[in-house]
């Protein structure tokens, strides 16, 4: 038998040893991760790698999984959306100081904008979120939220223009680029479809909407889980204020249930839940010349009418969800890191990060949680409680979700957050393009 015991002086080093083996980045253990990253430079170094889907996601992925560890990790920053913060903006900077190679460049346009794939992820994300959602989770759970979420989005718009004004910001300019992208759903389902219909309507480079959309979302981003932090800090002074995670007074929250209990992954119905989502997309691109209303907000109006008329078989729906699980678990940092490459300027970034652009995105983002805190009071919900869901509105999509309950410690709000980002978010996008549309 081999002896496995180590003395006191060797303990520290196998403690190390063994914590290194464990690591992962990603779903990759840390040195299959090193492996496959050496691969990936040695293609790139001697002018081997596919300038294709196949080299491209080699590329984004590696570079996904490591900076999406890094925000999760880094204190403060795995706070305050720390993922998609590095996700877009260290890539960015990369390409703008010339240090991205040539050959990982060329991989990643070719996946994104010549494949297009950046379309098959919307796809599969936004028919999944809505396919995948249980109706009475949807519409109960709506009807609860639509007061606190309604009159919520009014007093952000409200405000938000209003700052807007004070800071020398036209109202058009405030409500199209700074506070629909707060409020609408995150960046992958809210600002790239978004960045997809404002530039087929306005005839202006997508990568310059995006990057004009972003710092509002990243920024509202913040305020949102600073102010469930202190929103629970509260909870804790003022019992008559704090449900402890129960929205409801009467206590019927678990009539929602959990928003979609996990099962084991059908390889046949994510067969299905691909076909579904495809099918979806393109049927908007068919929809879109009939009613002047771009493809992709087509498809989320499509998906959201055929959960509300229930058609689809339950299995179908678990396909959709589950197809939508896959891509958000393993591809949402690549694209995040493409979307950073090839979408946002970093100087226009930087340049975005004024006074009166922070404080438009705070004002905003504080209006609606003020509103959700006392129309819920009104509502017979807790205040607490309701301020911190309707703060989920102005959060990062799933993972602003995550980090917004996280911060607060009432992750079992997740079904209402998901009602208030997704539902709210997908609503908010149609209105303003909309709008958008009418105005152009």
């Amino acid at each position: 038998m081999v002896d496995t015991t180590y003395s006191p002086a060797e303990a520290p080093e196998a403690a190390a040893a063994t914590t290194l083996a464990r690591l992962k980045i990603g779903p990759l253990p840390i040195g299959i991760y090193v492996v496959a990253a050496l691969v990936c430079g040695a293609a790139v170094y001697f002018g081997k790698l596919p300038n294709d889907v196949i080299g491209g996601l080699l590329v984004l992925m590696l570079l996904g999984f490591l900076l999406g560890k890094l925000g999760q990790t880094i204190p403060v920053l795995k706070q305050i959306g720390g993922t998609a913060i590095l996700c877009l903006f260290v890539p960015s900077a990369l390409v703008s100081y010339g240090l991205m190679p040539e050959a990982a460049l060329k991989a990643i346009t070719t996946t994104f904008r010549t494949a297009n794939f950046q379309y098959f992820f919307i796809a599969c994300l936004v028919a999944g979120s809505i396919l995948g959602m249980p109706y009475r989770v949807l519409v109960q759970g709506f009807i609860r939220m639509f007061v606190p979420l309604l009159i919520g989005t009014i007093a952000a718009v409200g405000a938000g223009i209003a700052v807007g004004l004070l800071f020398g910001h036209s109202p058009k300019d405030t409500f199209f680029f700074v506070i629909i992208p707060i409020v609408g759903g995150g960046l992958a389902e809210g600002i790239l479809p978004l960045s997809i219909a404002y530039s087929e309507m306005l005839h202006r480079p997508q990568g310059e909407l995006v990057a004009q959309m972003v710092p509002a979302a990243l920024l509202g981003n913040v305020v949102a889980i600073v102010s469930a932090g202190l929103l629970a800090r509260l909870g804790e002074t003022r019992n008559d204020l704090n449900g402890k995670g129960m929205l409801v007074k009467t206590g019927d929250d678990d009539i929602l249930g959990e928003a979609r209990p996990d099962r084991p992954i059908d390889l046949g119905l994510l067969g299905a839940g691909m076909v579904l989502s495809c099918g979806l997309f393109v049927l908007g691109m068919i929809l879109a010349p009939f009613t002047g209303i771009p493809g992709p907000i087509m498809m989320i109006i499509a998906a959201v009418a055929l959960k509300l008329t229930r058609i689809l078989p339950a299995e179908m729906e678990l396909g959709a969800y589950q197809i939508n699980k896959f891509m958000s678990t393993n591809l949402t940092f690549a694209i995040l890191v493409a979307m950073g490459t090839l979408l946002v300027s970093w100087q226009q970034l930087v340049a975005s990060f004024n006074p009166g652009y922070i404080m438009i995105c705070t004002t905003t983002v504080l209006a609606m949680i003020a509103s959700g805190f006392f129309v819920g009071k009104w509502l017979n919900m807790y205040p607490v409680e309701a301020a911190i869901v309707t703060a989920c509105h102005s959060g990062l999509g799933g993972t602003g979700d995550v980090a917004i309950l996280g911060a607060a410690d009432r992750m079992s709000l997740m079904a209402f957050a998901q009602i208030s980002t997704r539902v709210g978010g997908a609503i908010m996008i149609v209105i303003a393009t909309l709008l958008m549309k009418s105005m152009s």
